[in-house]
């Protein structure tokens, strides 16, 4: 009996001591340490995220979109969570446009991901499905991706530098990231809706661009024509402002399609087309009359050992003579009369050999050297556009120092930056860099320039048939590692339209072309890019100065027919007459680029949809419109031959 009873009393004390260490560790875990368990325990369970801002959106200068940030999903399913798995996978097959093989392949698995991206609207449908996950992810998203590739770049990605307006304002495009606290599963996936938001994340800022879409299209599609149909081996194209400097067109091409940022980082040597600075120089300083002349040596003059040579043998020449008939020999003996610190200074006025201050990093400088660095023959070569290396871009922003009465303006990409409120943070207003020139010196060089373009002169392949083009050729030999190439060139052509009251500067370069000269190259083009922008009445001028009427006004009611500028075909035929009212060509199969210029040519305004070659058009083939009118053109999804 005593023995039992001893039993019963240590189980007692057993339950005791039991019950005990218990209550105690009871209260160590929730009292002396519950909040370090519930901490390990909400950490185990959510998650705190950061929340990408989208990335501000890119605009030309009309609000056309070029640069986008979209809501993109991936989609995780978990098979075990499915209450009907077989309408689960239709609904993926059929809203993703994936294979059923292949979602059967994932549901095999423990958890069946597929990458996408997908858009909302794909996904829209399947958020109700319990056991589908969604995760939301920001894309960069671009309407036309070759569109103004050079100028927009990308945003740093894996492996790839950032480049382009991406990268310049890449601190105004990225916006603020904001945080939340999510849920996670047992297998630490996260649901998509966060159960507690800190922060908002903030929209980057949006940046319009100085670019005009249209005008861009326009010029990007005649420079690939032109390198195809003259067998260059590249070229580039700038179109701008002479008022506020903005650039309103920029383009680079090679011949195998790819698209550089040549404009801003690729210098030649730019031939005739420097012969107005050195003209500058001369009458600037009061060097030389309107009646002074010089003697051709009947297109072979010989300095020491030095041949220069003119392609058109001349006898007497004024300077007027020798810019109309771009004379080598003429500009050096009239340069003869400048010094060697007078001939730089004017050169490094009008820019050269310094960045322009564009809105783009690898902008190159170009090559101009110092007097001190000169030889003997450098003053003649310097004259006629040699021994000096610029990019496209310097040389148009010279020839729009000439446009602007003499005021050299820093050129310009970005028009503004808003924030997501709509609030203006910056807006572009012209920056004047120097007066290179009087404006009496600046109008005297753009009525030589309008000769250039005159009948006899060697730009009159660029000349229209209703408004007068100053302009000014430039052939010259193209230097490669080893000095000069043989055969070999380079033809530019540098003009200012309309001729009297310049709206638009323009500068066309093409590497080797066939025939090598720019009266048969650059100039054409040059021609046939204005004519497109006249028939298309593009926002990039403004049609009321092309008749006279003071700027910032426009004739009321619309433009009658003896207003409306239209291009007839070049040479001028007699007899043609001016159409405001014309039919919408069939481009029905054309390839975009094709179908556009074939719009572009009669008047009208594109906008493509997609990709090439096109399906349908709209309004429809055959359809009475008038000038102006947007035709919307929408692809088949194939590749086009742009």
């Amino acid at each position: 009996m005593p023995k039992r009873v001893l039993r019963l009393q240590a189980v007692r004390v057993g339950f005791g001591v039991a019950a005990a260490v218990l209550v105690l560790r009871a209260a160590q875990v929730q009292i002396i340490r519950g909040a370090t368990y519930e901490r390990t325990a909400r950490s185990q369970r959510t998650e705190q995220v950061e929340l990408p801002a989208p990335r501000g959106a890119i605009y030309d200068r009309n609000r056309v979109p070029l640069a986008l940030t979209q809501v993109t999903y991936r989609v995780g399913v978990a098979p075990g969570e499915l209450r009907d798995t077989v309408a689960a996978r239709d609904a993926i097959v059929k809203h993703l446009g994936l294979s059923t093989s292949h979602v059967d392949r994932q549901f095999r698995r423990e958890y069946a991901y597929f990458h996408g991206p997908f858009s909302a609207n794909q996904v829209g449908p399947l958020r109700e499905i319990r056991g589908v996950h969604l995760t939301p992810e920001l894309t960069r998203f671009y309407p036309n991706p070759d569109f103004a590739r050079a100028v927009l770049g990308r945003p740093a990605a894996p492996g790839r530098p950032a480049s382009g307006i991406e990268r310049v304002l890449d601190t105004a495009l990225v916006g603020q990231p904001g945080s939340a606290v999510v849920l996670r599963d047992q297998f630490g996936r996260r649901y998509e809706s966060p159960s507690r938001l800190d922060a908002f994340p903030v929209p980057g800022h949006d940046v319009f661009l100085t670019i005009d879409a249209e005008l861009q299209d326009i010029v990007e599609r005649s420079l690939a024509e032109a390198i195809d149909r003259l067998e260059a081996t590249g070229g580039d194209v700038v179109v701008m402002d002479p008022e506020t400097g903005e650039l309103l067109a920029v383009a680079s091409r090679r011949a195998d399609g790819s698209t550089p940022a040549g404009v801003f980082t690729s210098v030649f040597e730019p031939g005739s087309t420097a012969k107005l600075f050195a003209a500058a120089a001369l009458l600037e300083h009061g060097l030389v009359g309107k009646t002074d002349s010089v003697w051709g040596e009947n297109g072979k003059y010989t300095i020491g050992s030095r041949v220069i040579e003119d392609e058109t043998p001349e006898g007497w020449m004024t300077l007027r003579d020798v810019i109309r008939r771009s004379s080598n020999i003429g500009m050096v003996k009239f340069a003869s009369r400048l010094t060697p610190e007078q001939q730089f200074e004017a050169l490094r006025d009008f820019g050269l050999g310094t960045r322009t201050g564009v809105e783009y990093l690898a902008e190159s400088r170009g090559i101009l050297a110092k007097p001190s660095e000169w030889s003997r023959w450098s003053g003649a070569s310097l004259s006629y556009g040699y021994e000096l290396a610029l990019t496209t871009l310097q040389l148009a922003s010279a020839y729009a120092a000439i446009a602007n009465d003499g005021v050299l303006l820093r050129p310009a990409l970005v028009s503004s930056v808003r924030a997501a409120s709509g609030e203006e943070v910056y807006r572009h207003r012209p920056e004047p860099v120097r007066r290179v020139m009087s404006a009496e010196v600046a109008r005297e060089l753009r009525s030589m320039l309008r000769d250039v373009v005159d009948e006899d002169g060697t730009g009159a392949t660029a000349a229209l048939v209703r408004y007068q083009v100053a302009g000014k050729t430039g052939s010259a030999r193209r230097a490669g590692p080893g000095g000069y190439i043989p055969g070999s060139t380079i033809a530019s052509f540098a003009s200012l339209w309309p001729a009297d009251d310049p709206q638009l500067v323009m500068v066309v370069k093409l590497d080797d072309p066939a025939g090598g000269f720019a009266r048969t190259s650059a100039a054409p083009l040059t021609r046939s890019v204005l004519e497109q922008i006249l028939a298309a009445h593009t926002s990039a001028f403004d049609p009321a100065r092309l008749q006279g009427v003071p700027s910032g006004t426009r004739p009321t009611p619309a433009l009658d027919d003896g207003v409306v500028p239209y291009v007839v075909a070049w040479p001028a035929e007699r007899g043609a007459v001016d159409e405001s009212d014309r039919r919408v060509p069939d481009v029905v199969g054309l390839s975009f680029r094709r179908a556009a210029a074939r719009l572009h040519q009669v008047g009208l305004r594109v906008r493509l949809d997609g990709r090439g070659p096109v399906d349908s058009v709209e309004p429809a083939p055959g359809s009475l419109v008038t000038q102006g009118t947007l035709i919307t053109l929408t692809g088949q999804g194939g590749n086009d031959d742009r």
